[in-house]
């Protein structure tokens, strides 16, 4: 195992460099649940070409970012956050970082302009693991858990560079890892 951090609520798991699956292709996940049922997260470095009022009909000039949660629930949207002193709702996932919250709520600071894109950020779907099967895929190498980093990483902005940030965050020990080429046969 290359790490032996175990996944929790607010963990970041940075996906090895090669991984296949396009899913998950030099992505990072947050979690915001993680228990002997499974694991729910959402990918923050994939955007999506849509933005909230795309998806939010009802919630015109919304003008924030979608991203691809993952490859479960499409029909969903979801959303982290760190603006609970105006949102007053939402899952403590520690850090001062938030899951979800009243939309009726939050659609009224967004229609008054009073949440900003580096405070929230929307997914359409989510990333799940059973039971187990995280498990499985952190024995296999395929994932990093970083538990120790700074909670303003999963609003940045630069997401073709979220996934080297997140690799060099881990310690002198993986920063060479940020470096790889995205096909071993580009080496």
């Amino acid at each position: 195992m290359i790490n032996k951090t175990e996944p929790q609520i607010r963990s970041l798991l940075v996906s090895e460099p090669f991984m296949l699956d396009p899913n998950f292709n030099r992505s990072v996940v947050l979690l915001g649940e993680h228990n002997k049922s499974g694991t729910i997260g959402w990918v923050l470095n994939q955007p999506s070409t849509l933005i909230l009022s795309d998806v939010m009909k009802d919630i015109p000039n919304a003008n924030f970012r979608v991203f691809i949660g993952g490859p479960v629930g499409h029909d969903s949207i979801q959303f982290v956050h760190k603006c609970y002193d105006r949102l007053n709702s939402g899952i403590d996932l520690g850090d001062n970082i938030y899951w979800g919250g009243n939309f009726e709520v939050l659609k009224v600071l967004i229609a008054n302009n009073a949440i900003k894109e580096d405070e929230i950020k929307f997914f359409l779907g989510y990333s799940g693991w059973t039971e187990g099967q995280l498990a499985r895929e952190l024995q296999e190498n395929t994932w990093i858990v970083s538990n120790n980093f700074n909670s303003d990483i999963i609003f940045v902005d630069d997401e073709e560079n979220l996934w080297k940030e997140a690799v060099v965050n881990l310690g002198p020990k993986y920063a060479h890892i940020a470096q790889f080429p995205k096909n071993p046969m580009w080496n």
